[in-house]
């Protein structure tokens, strides 16, 4: 093999179609070249191999040995370019192709509903894998590029990524059923000061939440925390078991503060709020394809106790 040249994909093509109609002017119609140039292709693809692939005669073209060979080899490095010419389309195309969504145990199961249907519904072609975890381990993917997009709440502490704000939502206080604040519409601040919180356990992000709302209303630190909890459904079985009180988003009160034995309570206001957004890498390649997302994602979530970003 002459080692300073290199195969063409033209002059693959014209070989694979001379192997398949085993007539020139045919192979020349249909991949669309002129008769001349394939000839040449050809020639200049046995040149850059150094093996004859083509026994002319004036009657029909027969492959040699050699031609018979490479011929399923030369179909198979086309079939292979074809095919990373559709992944390039496809990645070309916005909503196409896997999106790796990072989501907070706190967001998840109350904004996820809403979120796959919208994907289902309006981007059919998008592989949407959803990985739920801690906002440090989220950011940790982000920036390692395991995920592509994060669903969480802000302020994150880590300049330079891309947000995308969907709403701001309210916090309330949920109380046992028997305790004098529960059910009231307008509670000050200021009566965190004295009640037994409980909270989450450390790492996530709304437990820091909680405990910058406690300290806002003039709480000290949180050593009189004594009792934490997995997950808000844990958090609130524990107020309802009497053991004290906790701050839930106001989009996991229906699935989590519905059951037996609690009451929530709404702030005076202002009061005390959390916001959710998208956030991306800077630069990222698929920004317009994100931000399109996060407007549907806005309006798709109207519906919730929310208010949405403008």
């Amino acid at each position: 093999m002459n080692r300073g040249k290199q195969p063409s994909l033209t002059q693959l093509r014209a070989f694979a179609a001379v192997a398949e109609h085993l007539h020139f002017r045919d192979a020349a119609a249909a991949i669309g070249m002129s008769q001349p140039a394939l000839s040449g292709a050809v020639s200049a693809l046995e040149d850059a191999l150094g093996v004859q692939l083509v026994e002319r005669t004036t009657r029909k073209v027969l492959l040699s040995p050699a031609g018979e060979r490479l011929a399923a080899r030369a179909h198979a490095v086309l079939r292979a370019v074809g095919a990373l010419m559709e992944e390039a389309e496809a990645a070309r195309a916005p909503f196409t192709g896997v999106l790796r969504l990072g989501v907070i145990p706190t967001v998840a199961p109350y904004l996820l509903p809403t979120a796959l249907r919208l994907v289902q519904d309006a981007y059919p072609d998008l592989e949407l894998q959803v990985h739920e975890e801690q906002t440090a381990s989220l950011l940790d993917g982000l920036t390692a590029g395991r995920l592509d997009l994060l669903l969480l709440a802000l302020p994150l502490g880590l300049p330079g990524l891309m947000e995308f704000p969907l709403f701001d939502e309210d916090f309330v206080l949920v109380t046992p059923e028997s305790h004098p604040l529960g059910g009231r519409p307008d509670i000050a601040p200021g009566a965190l000061r004295e009640l037994p919180m409980l909270l989450l356990d450390e790492g996530h992000c709304l437990r820091g939440q909680a405990l910058d709302i406690c300290r806002e209303a003039g709480r000290g630190d949180d050593a009189s925390v004594t009792t934490t909890a997995a997950g808000l459904s844990t958090l609130v079985q524990l107020v309802a078991g009497g053991l004290g009180v906790t701050l839930l988003p106001r989009t996991a009160v229906e699935v989590e503060a519905g059951r037996g034995g609690l009451k929530t309570a709404s702030f005076a206001e202002p009061a005390p709020t959390r916001r959710i957004a998208l956030v991306a890498r800077p630069g990222a390649a698929r920004q317009a394809e994100f931000a399109e997302f996060a407007g549907a994602l806005r309006e798709a979530l109207r519906p919730l106790p929310v208010r949405i970003a403008s």
